[in-house]
């Protein structure tokens, strides 16, 4: 015996287009975004986002079935993830999503396909800061896996930020970041054992601030 589904499917496909792109897409990372259209990140993976806010780059993954995980070290944000989660993944537990420095991370090690760090890595205070939240996020990552990074830096703006010391600047639109340059994320591709899957690509917003995306394998 068999059962026609059809309407099911098509009940499912007419609720798919009565989202809004920003329903079904969130406020997500726009190149983020491309390395999906470019099939990178594919259903069935797990994905961690270390810094996950509330979730922003969240929403298409939760909709669209994928294993997801995120930390952050704000109570709050965890609490309105867990939320979004609730909403449009229930089948996510809470756990997934824990308030904890990116440093001192209780998740297995080496358990995520793909690695999320976007906008985090500038909010550190020091070098060692920096380091500390970079390798603690890394070995979070399979072998293999892909870690996709966007994060404030000095190219295109280094005559125009003001060294306040331990790795951090005032940038012209008033905000203080750590900032990194293009020579150490190739030097840091190196040290972590990983091969660029793009050009380290960096959009300069005129006299206010430079973010760059870093994107990684890491090798087996």
């Amino acid at each position: 015996m068999t059962h026609d589904t059809s309407d099911a499917s098509d009940a499912s496909d007419a609720s798919d287009a009565s989202l809004s792109l920003a329903d079904r897409f969130g406020q997500i990372d726009i190149y983020l975004f491309d390395q999906l259209l470019r099939g990178r990140i594919t259903p069935g993976m797990k994905v961690f986002d270390a810094g996950c806010g509330a979730g922003r780059n969240l929403v298409y993954l939760m909709r669209e079935g994928y294993d997801v995980y995120g930390a952050d070290t704000n109570p709050a944000a965890i609490a309105a993830v867990r939320q979004l989660a609730a909403a449009l993944a229930p089948r996510l537990p809470a756990d997934n999503f824990r308030a904890e420095p990116l440093d001192r991370l209780s998740f297995p090690e080496a358990f995520a396909d793909v690695v999320l760090s976007s906008a985090v890595l500038h909010f550190a205070e020091s070098d060692a800061d920096f380091d500390a939240m970079l390798h603690g996020t890394w070995r979070m990552l399979k072998p293999g896996g892909l870690f996709f990074c966007r994060l404030a830096s000095l190219t295109g703006i280094a005559s125009d930020a003001r060294p306040l010391g331990h790795g951090r600047y005032l940038l012209p639109d008033g905000s203080d970041r750590y900032l990194i340059d293009d020579a150490r994320l190739l030097d840091l591709t190196d040290r972590l054992n990983g091969t660029l899957l793009d050009p380290i690509k960096t959009t300069v917003v005129h006299a206010q601030r430079a973010m760059t995306t870093w994107v990684v394998r890491k090798r087996r």
